[in-house]
């Protein structure tokens, strides 16, 4: 019987949000960015996760993000560049990711670091082309704890994910602040979405005018139509990415969800003591509608 790549694909990168996620909101890991200077470690998210990308600027790191308010952004990059450098940033996120992961989930420790060979030659056979998340996240140093590089290479197929799904939205006809307001229609959230990533009154306002002309939303709500779509970029996203898990190979990708699969619920937990249930959405389960 021929393997179900969507489905592995799905259920991998829903692994690998809960993986990875936890970290940009550990206590440990915001105190070690505070450590290098940051007052109260503000924008650690932002430059944690775009530590490599750094350099080119508060610009690329928007474009890069593409839902996050481009002022926040601005101002924690350029919060950063006063206090600190990228490298140190990686670092000091990295050092935290090792120490997490073996206290938070020891048991899947040397799993993962025995898959780190065969994630990395998946990263490296990825065409970087339109995903400039990834391309830096791959080029950035590669470290010798096997736990850590391990997770890194998890890093990288997380993001040449996230570049994709943007292209995808973008492809749609869905801007940032759209994109929020889909995706808080599609998990159930309740209209959090696009206000945690800095969308004021005014932002919301004009792009459920929008959604509405598009026939995607109506009288402030998104509507079927507009679920529709949302399924459909989710879809074609799974349906692109699954080239990441066809290179990562059958065994070793199944041998991923067996193990990572049944952490991530632990894993999320650590978002929900540290920041709160809702942060992280990409990792959760859609919520029933009430």
């Amino acid at each position: 019987m021929e393997p179900d790549w969507l489905d592995l694909t799905q259920r991998a990168a829903f692994a690998s949000h809960r993986l990875v996620g936890w970290i940009y909101w550990d206590p440990d890991a915001i105190k070690a960015y505070g450590d290098l200077g940051i007052p109260n470690g503000l924008g650690y998210y932002v430059t944690s996760r775009a530590a490599p990308l750094l350099p080119a600027g508060h610009q690329a790191v928007t474009a890069a993000f593409f839902s996050i308010h481009p002022a926040f952004i601005r101002l924690a990059v350029e919060l950063a560049a006063q206090h600190t450098e990228w490298r140190a940033i990686y670092n000091a996120r990295n050092e935290a990711v090792g120490a997490g992961l073996r206290r938070y989930a020891p048991d899947v420790c040397d799993e993962l670091a025995n898959m780190g060979p065969a994630l990395w030659a998946a990263a490296d056979a990825l065409p970087e082309s339109g995903r400039v998340l990834f391309a830096v996240h791959r080029e950035a140093p590669r470290v010798d704890d096997p736990v850590v590089s391990a997770w890194l290479a998890v890093n990288c197929l997380r993001e040449w994910r996230g570049d994709t799904h943007f292209a995808v939205l973008l492809a749609h006809g869905i801007d940032r602040v759209q994109a929020g307001i889909l995706h808080d229609a599609h998990l159930n959230y309740g209209g959090w979405i696009a206000q945690s990533r800095g969308a004021d009154e005014a932002q919301l306002t004009n792009a459920f005018a929008e959604l509405e002309r598009r026939g995607l939303a109506r009288d402030g709500v998104v509507s079927p139509a507009g679920l529709a779509l949302r399924d459909e970029i989710e879809s074609r996203t799974n349906e692109i990415c699954v080239a990441q898990w066809q290179a990562v190979g059958l065994e070793v990708t199944e041998r991923f969800l067996k193990v990572i699969e049944p952490v991530g619920p632990r894993l999320l937990a650590r978002i929900d003591e540290t920041a709160g249930p809702n942060w992280m959405p990409a990792a959760r389960e859609r919520r029933p509608v009430t």
